[in-house]
């Protein structure tokens, strides 16, 4: 079900009148709307002929914005084997947009770091992708654009809390290891 702003409704809830009326699921509009954004992302980039497919594309982001990443790193950051991101990497080098370098604190290590041709297509990609995004917004009441901003800010903090809650809840040694009074010794 929708309201009538075309947000998706979840439940029913009774207003000061005692009316049922239709309680808006943040989570599918936030959902649909994400999906409209990845829309609009995607068109912003699909519309030019790039010389590299969008997994290249996201490698070449990752990479640049974690400088220290071996081939281990990013097949973890891309959950695939190692060797399917370095054949990744082969390809990226071989057109020019991948390096491979030593770690000058430990020669054995191999970084990957993309080269000057990758930043620049990443910033015109990024430059290419604010442009799609603004003229969304330039349909949006000013307004609007305000209140988008102030929520996807508290969303963005929100989200970060509930990483750093996880991350904790990750470290935390597994319940069989805590203490347990009949398998606790005290000599």
């Amino acid at each position: 079900m929708t309201d009538g702003a075309g947000a998706v409704g979840q439940g029913q809830r009774d207003n000061r009148r005692g009316r049922r009326v239709e309680r808006p699921d943040l989570a599918a509009a936030i959902d649909a709307a994400a999906e409209a954004l990845v829309g609009v992302l995607d068109s912003a980039v699909s519309r030019h002929r790039l010389a590299v497919s969008p997994i290249q594309l996201r490698v070449l982001a990752l990479l640049s914005s974690r400088p220290e990443t071996n081939v281990n790193g990013l097949a973890e950051l891309l959950d695939v084997v190692p060797s399917s991101a370095s054949r990744l990497c082969d390809r990226l080098e071989a057109i020019g947009l991948l390096r491979r370098v030593a770690d000058p604190r430990d020669r054995r290590e191999v970084r990957l770091e993309p080269t000057t041709a990758a930043q620049a297509l990443l910033g015109e990609v990024r430059s290419r992708r604010h442009e799609a995004v603004r003229t969304v917004l330039d349909r949006m009441p000013a307004r609007s654009q305000q209140d988008l901003l102030r929520a996807l800010l508290a969303f963005g903090q929100a989200a970060t809390a509930v990483k750093s809650a996880d991350a904790a809840t990750r470290s935390a040694p597994p319940p069989d290891t805590l203490y347990h009074p009949r398998t606790h010794w005290t000599w």
